[in-house]
């Protein structure tokens, strides 16, 4: 049997997968790929050539934990607006729902041993519920433009809550599901129980400097695999190559780069900073010190405009919860979501425990002003300053006021 596809001849990472695809170039074997679940299958690049391919369709094989995870799982399709958005519902116990965030794949995600783990983790004693965005995944491919609004990822969550007759719902919001989560959660207060967001933002124009976006955007559109690349050297940060190369695959088996390129667009224009403050279900922002993605100021922003909101700041730089230091995030989510439990308390080694006059005079150090002089401006004994400098160096973990205010700097404190 042959079928026809278009390949870019000189990608280097379309291999691994589960069928076996012998590209024929004339009389001889140009190079071999693996191709995953279709006979006629895209990498989108922006320089491609055609071939006929010889196929040979072995029956495909998934790796057995992950065959049991899918067995364990009831995937289901909701219907919106003519479409369908695929979801899974798995375990059982308390619902938690994940708005989609990015792009996903409910089969191949459980693929990933680090997904897993993480996964299995947060949701131990959850109804676990995960959907496809449209566009996306097992969902319906076709996107419309009217799909890419705040207002549309709103709608097919409630959607989804309201077809599985919940009354109430737990969310965890990651990234841009963060933003449907706040969205959601400041719509219908009565339907939310507890919220956790992971690496979440409120305003998307800021989370890249002027013109990178579009470079982006527009690296994307021109060749899927750089650009699900380039996304992977961010998302990962510190991530090995066999790493990096699954989940450019992943991206690449879950989405087309038209619709990689319109949901990055929708990630960059959301805005859910009016509805922070109407949030008023217990909260908890966990945010990564060094995420590539999505800086760690645009996390603290979130927790200080929701009422109440608990922050709480991890190490490291990979904007995906599942990779780098997973545990901290599971920990801090469970301990949020156990039923008949308070939130847990602010992790107190940064701004979360400076006060506003100890931020004020942070702020007089960084101006170069002396104990003296910031009691003058302040109206303060010398003693008070020098006692607030004294808490401000410990609570920064910092020996001396010039490290105290570069430590400050980089936190966004100033």
């Amino acid at each position: 049997m042959t079928h026809a596809c278009r390949l870019d001849p000189d990608e280097e990472f379309i291999r691994a997968g589960w069928c076996q695809v012998e590209v024929v170039h004339g009389d001889r074997p140009r190079f071999a790929v693996w191709a995953v679940q279709s006979d006629l299958f895209e990498y989108g690049a922006a320089d491609s050539h055609h071939y006929s391919l010889p196929v040979t369709m072995p029956k495909p094989t998934v790796p057995t934990y992950a065959a049991e995870m899918l067995a364990r799982s009831e995937i289901r399709f909701l219907p919106v607006g003519g479409r369908r958005v695929a979801y899974e519902v798995r375990g059982s116990g308390p619902p938690l729902v994940a708005p989609a965030w990015w792009v996903s794949h409910l089969e191949l995600d459980w693929q990933d041993a680090d997904f897993r783990r993480f996964w299995e983790g947060i949701a131990d004693g959850y109804t676990l519920i995960r959907y496809d965005r449209l566009g996306v995944g097992m969902s319906d491919r076709t996107l419309h433009d009217s799909d890419l609004t705040l207002d549309s990822e709103v709608a097919v969550l409630r959607a989804l809550i309201d077809e599985l007759g919940l009354e109430r719902v737990s969310l965890i919001g990651g990234s841009s599901g963060s933003c449907t989560a706040v969205a959601f959660a400041a719509a219908f207060p009565e339907r939310v129980q507890r919220i956790v967001l992971y690496g979440s933002y409120a305003d998307g124009t800021v989370l890249t400097p002027p013109g990178v976006g579009d470079a982006i955007l527009a690296a994307i559109q021109a060749h899927w695999g750089l650009g699900a690349r380039l996304l992977g050297d961010i998302f990962l940060g510190g991530a090995t190559a066999d790493e990096q190369e699954r989940f450019g695959r992943l991206q690449r088996e879950s989405a087309t780069a038209n619709t990689a390129a319109a949901v990055l667009a929708l990630v960059y224009r959301l805005d859910v900073r009016d509805q922070l403050p109407l949030v008023r279900s217990p909260t908890l922002v966990v945010h990564r010190r060094e995420d590539r993605a999505v800086p760690y100021r645009l996390g603290r922003e979130v927790a200080a405009a929701i009422p109440g909101a608990t922050f709480i700041p991890l190490t490291g730089s990979a904007h995906f919860p599942w990779h780098g230091d997973a545990d901290a995030v599971v920990r801090a989510c469970r301990e949020m979501l156990a039923p008949g439990q308070a939130p847990p308390q602010q992790v107190g080694d940064d701004e979360q425990v400076l006060s506003v006059r100890e931020r004020e005079i942070l702020a007089c150090i960084a101006r170069g002003l002396n104990d003296r002089e910031i009691a003058e401006q302040l109206v303060l004994s010398p003693h008070t300053v020098h006692r607030h400098v004294a808490n401000i160096r410990r609570k920064l973990g910092r020996t001396s006021r010039t490290a105290a205010v570069a430590e400050a700097a980089r936190l966004g404190l100033l």
